[in-house]
């Protein structure tokens, strides 16, 4: 499991929403049983709207998709099945949407 790594979401009750998880742990500490992930969801179930710092969008398999950094949470490695893509070029704005969650800057 690598940082960033893109997976389809496993709960089939809102996968239509959010049909993607993105994994943000970093590999230092995989020894972990889980891992810490934040959902994108689908731009056009949010109203085409965004949160300017907290939540950008992602154009991933030609759609836009939006990073619900306040949806960060774990889930449990053994769900984590085969990457679909990487996010990594989009790493400063993962970040970036962690760091205005944390900090407001």
């Amino acid at each position: 499991m690598s940082q960033f790594d893109v997976y389809e979401n496993p709960n089939k009750k809102n996968k239509t929403i959010y049909p993607y998880i993105i994994d943000i742990q970093n590999e230092l500490i995989s020894s972990l049983s889980t891992r810490i992930v934040i959902p994108l969801g689908k731009f056009s179930y949010f109203n085409n709207e965004q949160i300017s710092g907290l939540t950008p969008v992602i154009d991933y398999q030609n759609e836009k998709y939006i990073l619900l950094t306040p949806q960060i949470s774990s889930m449990p490695t053994n769900l984590l099945n085969n990457p679909v893509g990487t996010l990594i070029s989009m790493r400063d704005d993962i970040i970036g949407a962690l760091d205005f969650a944390i900090t407001g800057i």
